[in-house]
């Protein structure tokens, strides 16, 4: 039976009732319908980065879908002195990274300085996901999606999305409040994602819009430079912080042929050196469309019976090559959101605390500070732990971060994350809301 531990990149969660892996449009759209039709839980996952999910078994169906075809409806090469925008379309189950790799060597500019974030296309607009000075949603021009609710195609423009910081009118509808799941759709949006439509610039250059990454490429903030060295500078930044998944969970069985078979490459000897040679990446992509069935990893251990984490099954293929796990991606990314506060809860901050304009959510305006100033500053530190023999840590680069340090459960997760919570909160009076969905526990 496969397990959360399986399919996220942190590592932990319990078995799956049904898992379901479509392979055509028509397939996703029944396997939904399907569950619910049945008033099953439904879970619809993308590369599970972005999931904490509890150690309890999930009694519905969880759909993960193996469509990841890219198509440039556009003429690439714009004509002299005309529109040099080009429209890509990507299916939802398309590895994120996969895509931006394939723009980059189309040589189109937009999404570069989103290379290295975990996950697919269909979940990249869910969240809105962004990082050094980009964000997926100015790239949008549409996407399609099955309305849960009417029962039917739809195609969402950029506006109807409303994206904002981490949020989209996809994200919004599975909450009622922040970290609040909403009745009805929880925790896969009134919309699935099918394809999503991008509207790229035709250039070998792009902006350098982050400092840090100015500061990486030895440049100034507004400088152009290559669309492949943003590229690679992102990654060795994102690598330098711990903040890229570990390219060891592509040779586990489970997520067989989820990222491309060169990619995984690359990222393997980018994170593990020569020694990555000697690892057998699968060429052929998993077309299972369903194993509910198929693959059992539960494991008796004396009397009781444990889940085989991810973590623990990357560490066993590092182990077994001589490699050291690398337990800092062993994470969801960034774990809690920056806090966007009223002026009167920003005037309480230490004058020292970053303050930025933001919008609060009914739109009036706010002050965007930084979770990770909240947590260093709150008496956490880079490799902390609720106890000398946790298994879940602040990563040892990067206190925003929680990781599995080896054999942890989704419990012991969601306890350091309720410390590093109510630490804060004690310490600012903000209560920081966690990024990733949260499935099977609460953590408000």
């Amino acid at each position: 039976m496969t397990t959360f531990a399986e399919l996220t990149t942190i590592g932990v969660g319990g078995p799956i009732a049904r898992f379901i892996k479509p392979t055509t449009r028509v397939g996703v759209i029944e396997a939904v319908e399907e569950a619910d039709a049945k008033g099953l839980p439904l879970c619809v996952i993308g590369g599970g980065s972005n999931m904490l999910v509890s150690d309890t078994p999930f009694p519905g169906v969880v759909v993960r879908d193996a469509r990841r075809a890219i198509t440039v409806p556009d003429e690439v090469a714009p004509v002299e002195g005309g529109d040099r925008t080009v429209h890509v379309n990507a299916e939802a189950g398309c590895n994120w990274d996969d895509f931006v790799a394939f723009t980059v060597e189309l040589g189109l500019e937009g999404v570069e300085g989103l290379s290295g974030i975990p996950g697919t296309v269909g979940a990249s607009v869910v969240q809105n996901i962004g990082a050094y000075g980009q964000e997926v949603g100015a790239s949008v021009e549409s996407v399609e999606v099955w309305d849960r609710r009417d029962k039917r195609t739809t195609d969402l423009t950029a506006q109807d999305l409303k994206f904002g910081y981490r949020s989209s009118a996809l994200k919004s509808s599975m909450y009622a409040a922040p970290a609040t799941p909403a009745g009805e759709f929880f925790p896969t949006p009134r919309y699935v994602v099918l394809s999503v439509t991008f509207a790229l610039r035709h250039s070998a250059t792009g902006t350098v819009g982050y400092g840090q990454l100015a500061k990486a490429l030895g440049v100034e903030v507004g400088d152009r430079m290559e669309t492949r060295a943003i590229r690679n500078a992102v990654l060795k930044v994102r690598a330098s912080k711990g903040m890229l998944e570990d390219a060891a969970r592509y040779l586990n069985p489970a997520m067989e042929g989820t990222k491309r078979a060169d990619q995984v490459r690359i990222a393997l000897r980018a994170q593990y050196g020569d020694v990555a040679d000697s690892l057998a990446v699968p060429e052929t992509p998993g077309s299972d469309s369903d194993t509910s069935v198929a693959a059992e990893r539960l494991v008796s251990n004396t009397a009781d019976t444990e889940l085989v984490s991810q973590s623990t099954a990357a560490s066993a293929v590092t182990v077994d090559s001589g490699i050291a796990p690398d337990y800092d991606r062993h994470s969801c990314g960034s774990f809690f959101m920056n806090p966007i506060l009223t002026a009167e809860q920003a005037a309480r901050l230490p004058e020292d605390a970053p303050r930025f304009d933001a919008a609060l959510p009914d739109g009036t305006p706010g002050v965007k500070t930084s979770a990770a100033w909240l947590i260093d500053h709150a008496g956490f530190h880079k490799g902390f732990k609720t106890a000398e023999d946790a298994k879940a840590g602040l990563s040892t680069m990067h206190t925003l971060a929680l990781t599995n340090r080896g054999g942890a459960s989704a419990a012991d997760v969601a306890e350091l994350a309720r410390a590093v919570q109510d630490g804060v909160e004690a310490a600012y009076g903000v209560r920081l809301v966690p990024e990733p969905v949260i499935v099977g526990m609460d953590l408000r």
